[in-house]
């Protein structure tokens, strides 16, 4: 029996549009037109309450996007630019973010703990009331920054700048500070 090649080519598209579809299930996906992957342009994106969590978002420009309540936990944040983002509420534990940039960022009641900080930039950042218990940010930039009511306890701040910045009614318990510049500092502890 011989095929009708109307029918064929009917097939042929019912095929194809299927494995369209498979491969479209395994790219990576977009949130609100920002792609999910490494040096993504995802400036000004509204990313609310969206999961990004342990994505490698590596170099992603997220300059003035709202992330507010956005789970970003053991994601890879090295080199991402967040200057002038919105992370009120976001969840950023266990985030890798090594060199990124959160200058001038709204971080409100972020939590940052057991976050991978080192040689981030945090200057005029507001980060009241956030979370960075037990983080890691040697040689990163507070200069200017808001941690007022913030939780430090047990974070090391080696090598870090906080001058201009404001820690008055944070948590510092077991937090240290060697080598840390504190010139115009309110707040921060005078006996390093």
């Amino acid at each position: 029996m011989h095929s009708h090649p109307r029918l064929r080519a009917a097939l042929l598209a019912v095929a194809t549009a299927s494995l369209a579809g498979i491969v479209q299930a395994n790219d990576p996906p977009v949130f609100k037109t920002c792609g999910a992957w490494a040096h993504a342009r995802c400036q000004g994106a509204d990313l609310r309450h969206v999961d990004l969590s342990g994505r490698d978002l590596a170099g992603t420009d997220f300059t003035g996007a709202n992330l507010a309540r956005a789970d970003l936990r053991g994601a890879n944040l090295a080199g991402a630019i967040l200057d002038g983002a919105d992370l009120t509420g976001a969840r950023l534990s266990k985030a890798n973010a090594p060199g990124a940039s959160f200058r001038n960022a709204r971080m409100i009641g972020a939590d940052l703990e057991f976050a991978r900080i080192m040689r981030s930039d945090f200057s005029g950042a507001d980060l009241t009331a956030a979370n960075l218990e037990a983080a890691r940010a040697a040689f990163a930039w507070f200069e200017g920054a808001r941690l007022t009511n913030a939780n430090l306890q047990e974070t090391k701040f080696s090598t870090t700048n906080f001058r201009g910045a404001n820690l008055e009614g944070a948590l510092l318990r077991y937090t240290i500070f060697p080598d840390s510049s504190f010139e115009g500092c309110t707040g921060c502890p005078t006996d390093w």
